[in-house]
């Protein structure tokens, strides 16, 4: 009967997930019609902000610019040979070209420039759409600072320059600001799908911590990580990472931050008393979530967790609020940073701060908020000087230190959620953990 009733939860639980999650046609007509919404209604904007009128993105099949990989409509998985597309912006003019040196239209949007009856040299007709409109500023994708936003390959870097009339030489420069714009910034369309996707994950995790999953005294950490992994591939979706589930008990002591990212033992059996710990993150619709989240095994004479773990996490809170509360427009990573955790200090806590841009990209561009091993401040290669800018999304990573004087140690209190920074200011995309999961469920828990 027991193994009945589990199954039976378990269908429930998939159907729940089924509601939310399109079939691949319906993913691929609402990638596509966001990315017509980018191209005519952010690109524009992108360009005029940043300075140039003519970006040129370039790729060969399966060496992939990471830009031009969220240019592509839903039905392109990589580009073909080698795909050539060119935006040139007239802002006085109000319009925008969109254009692929290539023998077809990519996507409803970028139209086909090239015929190679007429002009067989491919190269040959790129630089004639780039002298028919004569650029003041000609963008490729290079950076020194930003790994995204320089994708642009030697050998095509090469072609271009060779082939590109040395009146325009002096012209080209590196598009870093625009393609890190542009993998930033995120459309109101775009925030009203990522909510769901956080609510998604937050659902994954819910389950997984839980009895449902877990049978204290049997089930072991990596047990459930693969759990985590395999539900996702269930419901038609994907991990840009592996997840991780890392346990904290009173036998034992607080190692390093590594430990956090490698060298976690295998296969540890989860026991009561226990304080769990997940990283996990799902790819849907091309957007990208990184959620870590905590929860507690009850003893068997326990209803809820202890108090010191309780307040614990009330700690956890309170560093996402110092630095939330910092994140300013303008402001760069290392400003965030050097005051969040200015102010956590001050508090009394004990926090370390490692935020990164997210979106397009699980680890994205834009304004990288601490490493966890460079609590000083980033260095100039992972971009120190980028501001924050508004219409973009973050996973609000990091953790406090904390003594329990019960368990005769320190405990680290790890927490992530996605947050969006908008013009009206921070808000998290589909709220925060503020009290821990219990496994197994009260009666309560499981009704709400």
């Amino acid at each position: 009967m027991k193994k009945l009733i589990l199954t039976l939860l378990l269908v429930v639980s998939h159907n729940a997930f089924s509601q939310q999650i399109l079939p691949e046609s319906e993913r691929a007509r609402v990638v596509d019609e966001i990315l017509e919404e980018r191209f005519n209604l952010l690109l524009p904007q992108l360009m005029d902000d940043t300075g140039i009128d003519l970006w040129v993105v370039i790729s060969r099949e399966y060496n992939e610019d990471p830009v031009l990989k969220t240019m592509l409509p839903a039905t392109w998985l990589n580009a073909r040979r080698r795909t050539i597309l060119v935006f040139y912006r007239d802002k006085e003019k109000k319009i925008i070209d969109k254009l692929a040196v290539a023998r077809y239209n990519v996507g409803k949007s970028i139209v086909s420039a090239w015929d190679k009856e007429k002009e067989p040299n491919k190269w040959k007709r790129l630089m004639e759409l780039i002298e028919e409109r004569d650029p003041k500023k000609i963008g490729l994708n290079f950076s020194k600072d930003h790994n995204i936003a320089d994708g642009l390959d030697k050998t095509d870097y090469d072609e271009f320059m060779a082939n590109l009339p040395k009146k325009y030489h002096s012209k080209v420069m590196s598009a870093e600001q625009l393609a890190v714009r542009w993998i930033e910034t995120r459309t109101p369309r775009e925030m009203t799908i990522y909510s769901q996707l956080v609510d998604i994950t937050h659902d994954i995790i819910a389950e997984a911590f839980s009895e449902k999953v877990i049978t204290p005294g049997i089930t072991t950490t990596t047990e459930v990580e693969w759990w985590m992994r395999q539900k996702v591939t269930d419901l038609g979706l994907e991990t840009w990472f592996h997840p991780t589930v890392d346990i904290q008990r009173s036998s034992g002591e607080l190692v390093g931050h590594l430990y956090s990212f490698s060298g976690r033992p295998d296969n540890m059996v989860i026991q009561p008393g226990d304080l769990l710990h997940c990283d996990f993150g799902i790819t849907y619709l091309r957007l990208n979530t990184d959620c870590q989240e905590l929860a507690y095994v009850l003893k068997p004479e326990e209803t809820k967790a202890p108090d010191f773990l309780i307040n614990a996490l009330k700690d956890g809170n309170r560093v996402q609020d110092f630095l939330t509360k910092n994140m300013i427009e303008g402001r760069t990573g290392n400003q965030i940073l050097a005051q969040a955790l200015k102010e956590g200090r001050e508090a009394g806590l004990h926090p370390a701060i490692y935020t990164h841009p997210l979106g397009s990209y699980g680890h994205s561009a834009g304004t990288t908020i601490g490493m966890w091993d460079s609590q000083g401040g980033v260095m100039k290669d992972d971009g120190e000087n980028y501001p924050l800018n508004p219409n973009t999304v973050y996973a609000i990573e990091l953790n406090t230190t904390v003594n329990i004087p019960e368990w005769k140690r320190d405990i680290r209190i790890m927490l992530e959620e996605a947050g969006f920074f908008g013009e009206e200011g921070f808000r998290y995309v589909n709220g925060r953990q503020t009290e821990l999961m219990l496994i197994p469920r009260p009666k309560q828990q499981l009704s709400n």
